[in-house]
């Protein structure tokens, strides 16, 4: 049961994770425009995963040693940061933040899918049925055009994020097998394992001796480092215990429209008339799936 808390509190603070986790897709953006993907990813994974081991130090916890719990860890990574990660921000070279944002909303709909098919435990209400419904249509409103013009770079890189949205998905459901850890170990130790992925694959395809990076991409991926993944994941952590798994995944829609607007301030992207019907009905359907019945939220309160 989620511990008892200032409320007002635990509002602002799954405001402010949407809010982070909104921003990562612009500063992604900004930080591909002169560093590659795997690059900019290797880069991220290792600064926010030293910055988590540093946090967890400071608490007086250590990460486990044993090989079962660091291999579990590398499967998280494959599915949490090294590949999702790297497939956004190579997307990101061609479609705008707001975009990326609007499909990687999908997560909580595809979790239940994966869910639904593979271990069965979820139960299959209308409520559910509508989220799934809606969800997929309203992606399919956002790329179906595209879709009719063929296999071009746009779909591809459109299909690559939601490839991630699958992936963490994925995360989400293996992430039930850290239950004996503390939240934040399973974080540290798939970021750590993300940089060994991919540290030596940055060096060998994008060799970044020879990169020249611009500081707007240097700044933003600090920003992504630090903020939109080490910060955003100690606050998720927060909230996990505070407000319980349902209340913190309200952070799922939050942030679309948080990283739709900073796109369209920031960026200067637009938002077609198909999309946005798409992006609402992204957002009904993943409401549709987090919202907890008003059996729990009385439990809840």
């Amino acid at each position: 049961m989620p511990a008892k808390t200032n409320q007002t509190t635990e509002l602002a603070l799954l405001v402010a994770l949407a809010s982070l986790w909104g921003a990562s897709y612009t500063f992604i953006k900004i930080g591909v425009e002169t560093i590659p993907p795997i690059t900019l990813i290797a880069v991220r994974t290792l600064i926010a995963g030293i910055l988590l081991l540093a946090v967890l130090r400071w608490r007086g916890l250590k990460l486990p040693l044993d090989a079962a719990t660091w291999g579990k860890f590398l499967f998280q990574a494959c599915l949490n940061s090294a590949i999702p990660f790297t497939l956004i921000a190579w997307a990101e070279r061609s479609i705008d933040a707001g975009l990326a944002a609007i499909l990687n909303s999908m997560t909580p709909i595809f979790a239940f899918l994966l869910t639904v098919l593979i271990t069965r435990h979820e139960s299959v209400t209308a409520r559910k049925l509508f989220g799934v419904t809606a969800g997929l249509a309203g992606v399919c409103l956002i790329i179906g055009m595209q879709a009719l013009d063929g296999l071009g770079a746009q779909l591809w890189a459109q299909l690559a994020v939601i490839a991630a949205t699958i992936c963490y998905a994925g995360a989400a459901i293996f992430g039930k097998s850290f239950k004996g850890l503390d939240p934040m170990m399973p974080a540290a130790g798939s970021l750590i394992c993300g940089a060994v992925i991919l540290i030596p694959l940055s060096l060998v395809i994008d060799r970044p001796w020879t990169l020249s990076p611009s500081l707007d991409s240097m700044l933003a991926l600090a920003a992504l480092s630090v903020f939109s993944t080490a910060l955003a994941f100690a606050i998720y952590f927060r909230l996990i215990h505070t407000l319980g798994s349902v209340g913190a995944t309200a952070q799922a829609y939050l942030r679309v429209p948080v990283g739709v607007a900073i796109g369209v301030v920031f960026l200067g992207e637009t938002v077609t008339t198909t999309a946005g019907i798409g992006l609402v009905s992204v957002i009904a359907g993943v409401v549709a799936m987090t919202m907890p019945s008003r059996k729990r939220v009385a439990l809840l309160n």
